[in-house]
């Protein structure tokens, strides 16, 4: 393999197997040692970065980064004299994880264990979500600060207390009884839209799209459902969203990777298996005692697959549902998508209108997106100067290589007086 693919060989073990690494170490070692099983999984990729190039790639790469981060794990216990006790299962998960015997059922799932321990009530509030993101995702603190629109350093306080508290209240890694369950499937249930929602669309990074934590994402919230305690209304409702919207990923960028709007997709590449699906879902969602935010996005997601071109689009009915969904969960996106509903269906005055108090959001100073829908309802209404100010802000802030590139775009088709996208 040329030295160039090996840096990417690692990181794509890397987002496929780290949190599953890190939960089934957590399972061997302990909730109280979190701190411990990142290091030497983190560890052990890097030990990838640094002999792979001059030794060669093993011929199992996974089992190689299994093997070392079980060595190091030992070599850190031996240093406090409890190897002895953990050798034998740290040998047995290796094993296993590279070599699986038979599909684990329900919540026997290290990665459904990990994150309903991070959810435990001793763990802050605050911290359960950044904590399963960090310890389950293999996410980073700034792509952690991004999903949750916080500050890096706020963030990293926050981890830092969680596994704390992990710690000195010895939080066992084990499923929580039957009734305890649905107490903690809210936040588990907000990290699996959370992990979705940076797979559908990622950040940061040159990749728009990151299919594998949107299939994990999926598969997780299935599992879920399998169990009698968690398979509830919301559950199906989660699941609907992200089959509906993951339907669309084959057709969200072109072959050079560049980013296609809704209104440039072509519907007949969408995930016919993956929408049905999602109705399916949607249907077993209904009829609940309770509407949530997921329910409601479904059913803006549903108003999307459901509409044959881009053109027919019921913007009215999505109109409605974001009236719906600002009753139920208000927030600046929240107000920021309804926005460009509102110009769909009453124009780009009242669109710019709806969102000139969220120039003041402290949430979404990074946001590019905002400055981006100010953009184009300024280019529709032909303030094209204004739009141009926009734009040029939006590309300065952060998101994905694909988004900065379709925004580029916008800005060169500005400047040269071209008439705005449809979008």
């Amino acid at each position: 393999m040329a030295d160039a693919a090996l840096p990417q060989l690692v990181a794509d073990l890397f987002r496929h197997r780290y949190g599953r690494m890190v939960a089934g170490l957590v399972r061997v070692l302990g909730a109280d040692r979190i701190e411990l099983a990142e290091d030497v999984v983190q560890e052990a990729f890097v030990r990838a970065l640094r002999t792979w190039p001059s030794e060669g790639v093993p011929e199992q790469p996974d089992a190689w980064v299994f093997a070392v981060a079980r060595n190091k794990a030992l070599d850190a216990l031996r240093r406090r004299s409890i190897a002895s006790r953990k050798e034998k299962e740290l040998l047995q998960w290796a094993k296993q994880e590279v070599e699986p015997e038979t599909p684990r059922e329900g919540l026997a799932d290290d990665t459904l264990r990990m994150m309903f321990t991070c959810c435990h009530p001793a763990v802050p509030q605050e911290t359960r979500v950044p904590l399963v993101l960090k310890t389950v995702c293999g996410f980073g603190v700034p792509e952690i600060a991004a999903a949750l629109l916080q500050k890096e350093g706020t963030v990293a306080q926050r981890l830092t207390r969680g596994k704390a508290r992990l710690q000195t209240e010895g939080v066992r890694f084990e499923v929580p009884r039957d009734d305890e369950l649905p107490q903690r499937l809210p936040l588990v249930l907000e990290v699996l839209y959370l992990l979705f929602n940076e797979g559908h669309r990622a950040h940061r990074g040159q990749d728009l799209v990151r299919r594998e934590l949107v299939e994990d994402a999926v598969r997780l919230c299935a599992l879920l459902l399998e169990h009698e305690a968690l398979a509830q209304k919301e559950t199906h409702a989660l699941l609907a969203l992200m089959l509906l919207l993951g339907a669309r990923l084959p057709a969200r960028t072109d072959d050079a990777g560049d980013l296609l709007t809704l209104a440039e997709q072509d519907r007949s590449k969408w995930d016919r298996q993956w929408l049905g699906c999602g109705f399916h879902h949607f249907r077993l969602s209904l009829g609940g005692e309770r509407m949530t935010a997921y329910h409601v996005e479904a059913a803006i997601a549903s108003i999307h697959a459901a509409a044959k071109d881009y053109a027919s689009t019921d913007w009215v009915r999505v109109l409605a549902e974001y009236d719906r969904l600002l009753a139920i969960a208000e927030s600046p996106v929240v107000r920021l998508n309804r926005a460009i509903a509102v110009a769909k269906v009453h124009g780009p005055e009242e669109g710019l209108a709806e969102i000139a108090w969220l120039q003041r959001e402290v949430a979404l100073a990074d946001y590019f997106l905002l400055p981006a829908v100010a953009a184009h309802f300024c280019w529709l209404l032909g303030r094209c100067d204004e739009a141009e100010q926009q734009l040029v802000r939006a590309i300065a802030l952060p998101c994905s290589e694909p988004e900065r590139r379709l925004l580029q775009r916008r800005l060169d088709a500005c400047r040269r007086g071209d008439g705005p996208p449809v979008w």
